[in-house]
């Protein structure tokens, strides 16, 4: 499961200076070429921009709320976090959305490359999975669970289904935060154990006992929350101490010497012996879990930083379990399977999940053993909008579609793809320190040269990212130091659009170094 919320601050962006301006060069810039600000046909010669891929969608002419009011609203009336976690200098307005691509209020056309912080998973509206949530809504909106109803059920069954045994109880939620919350207090009764350890650098969750699990000083307040949760190092194989090219479950390996021999990753011994250290020294004898990641895709943010995908050494989770167990990610975006944990060969007693799991709409889940179900049945749970009729039927066409369309295996193809020509910029470029991920879950990690590994400063990262949107892709950021591009669309993208996604970010980066 992957949770975030990424953001950049907008204080130089004036939206009642330049309103007309702004509008007039966004629609003709669109018509032209298809990328999309002002910017751009100040900084690129039209001729040699990234030609967008074609696209029969036609959007509806927007006819809501102005730029301008939008703006003066979010300012004075949404929480002032709305305002933190604005992308862009120059802030998208969205208008409509189909499959991977986005429309702004203007008119001009984006590849999503961020997929709603990887929660959009098989398209943006996809016929299916609307037609479905239609249905549902025209029989019946909401009840609770304390009725007994077909798509509840239905959806449970099949998200079963998808599980390996004995992983056969599920619990709706709202979010993953809830999930996290709920799973945390699972392990404590079953176990009879209070103290959790999750990797630095994770991100679960912003509800009270989550940030406990969430490792990241920026979201943590200066007051008691999460009481009995423990962090270990993370296994970076590119920034850590220890790692390098034959330490990384993925197709790209980190383009760090090391001293592992190609299959026998030593790295990994040493954050295990880390991770026993903090069992020595900072828990109790017994714990009641582990909350991991088998990809971070998760965020820190100091003014408006993302966090990297961290693809980690190959056999961590494998010993891991050895020791101690729980685990989230999955629906197929890395690719070679449905759910994280299993390229490990584990499985946990607890799974949580979120994000891709309704295709944006608010969900979440908890899958887990019938002994522990058995075990948190001692005391009443219960949750008035988990299970929600709509949320479920589209949850289950969510399912239905990645199976019927081939979704998994379009993550490993054309996100190995992906992978495999993002090394080839990392090669060519000294800016670009790292690329990894697996599937559609891919970081590009930037630094100031691949000697010094140090992150490649903000402004840089800003211009950069800018450049993309300016020319029609919209990606993420990330990293501990703001120093990663998060790459996470909709799991439905095509070649032809990673094509255009990787002649947009060269051709952002050359004209970044050749400024510099």
């Amino acid at each position: 499961m992957f949770k975030a919320f990424p953001g950049i601050k907008s204080s130089s962006w004036n939206v009642k200076r330049h309103p007309v301006r702004l509008a007039e060069s966004l629609v003709t810039f669109h018509r032209l070429c298809g990328a999309v600000c002002q910017q751009s046909i100040k900084n690129y010669p039209l001729q040699n921009l990234p030609k967008m891929p074609p696209c029969d969608f036609k959007p509806e002419e927007y006819k809501d709320l102005s730029m301008e009011r939008m703006m003066e609203i979010r300012k004075r009336n949404c929480s002032p976090m709305t305002m933190k976690v604005t992308y862009y200098k120059s802030p998208v307005f969205l208008h409509q959305g189909y499959m991977q691509w986005l429309w702004g209020v203007n008119g001009q056309r984006y590849l999503d490359f961020f997929g709603g912080i990887a929660t959009v998973s098989v398209g943006h509206c996809h016929p299916k999975v609307k037609a479905a949530a239609q249905r549902q809504m025209e029989r019946l909106w909401h009840t609770t669970q304390i009725y007994v109803l077909s798509p509840i059920h239905e959806y449970c069954e099949k998200l079963a289904a998808c599980f390996p045994d004995p992983l056969k109880v599920i619990y709706l939620t709202n979010s993953g935060s809830e999930a996290n919350d709920l799973a945390m207090l699972m392990a404590r009764l079953h176990t009879g154990n209070f103290d959790i350890i999750t990797l630095r650098g994770s991100y679960h969750g912003g509800s009270p006992q989550s940030l406990g699990l969430t490792s990241n000083s920026d979201y943590k307040y200066p007051i008691a929350a999460g009481f009995g949760c423990h962090t270990t190092m993370c296994p970076d194989v590119f920034r850590g101490p220890w790692g390098g090219r034959h330490c990384r479950d993925s197709a790209v390996q980190a383009a760090r010497d090391c001293s592992c021999a190609p299959g026998c990753c030593q790295a990994n011994d040493m954050y295990i012996e880390q991770l026993k250290e903090v069992l020595k020294t900072s828990v109790p004898n017994q714990i009641a879990g582990f909350f991991a990641e088998p990809i971070q895709g998760i965020i820190k943010k100091l003014e408006h930083l993302q966090n990297s995908v961290l693809t980690t050494s190959k056999q961590f989770f494998c010993e891991l379990f050895n020791i101690c167990v729980q685990v989230q990610t999955g629906f197929g975006r890395t690719g070679s399977d449905m759910w994280g944990f299993a390229a490990h060969d584990v499985i946990p007693d607890i799974v949580t999940l979120a994000k891709g799991i309704a295709n944006g709409f608010p969900m979440g889940a908890v899958v887990t053993t019938p002994e522990v179900a058995h075990s948190f049945a001692k005391g009443l749970h219960f949750n008035t909008f988990g299970g929600n009729p709509v949320g479920c039927a589209i949850a289950s066409a969510v399912l239905d579609t990645i199976e019927e369309d081939g979704t998994q295996q379009n993550c490993a193809n054309v996100g190995t793809y992906l992978l495999t020509e993002l090394a080839k910029l990392r090669d060519k470029f000294e800016i670009i320190g790292d690329v990894r991920g697996k599937g559609l879950q891919i970081g590009v990690e930037m630094v100031k040269n691949k000697g010094s590994r140090e992150p490649l400063p903000a402004a840089e990262m800003n211009q950069i990212f800018e450049d993309c949107k300016d020319m029609g892709l919209l990606i993420g950021k990330g990293g501990v130091y703001g120093q990663t591009f998060r790459i996470k669309p909709p799991m439905c993208i095509t070649k032809e659009d990673a094509d255009f996604a990787l002649s947009v970010f060269s051709h952002a980066i050359q004209s970044h170094m050749e400024k510099k």
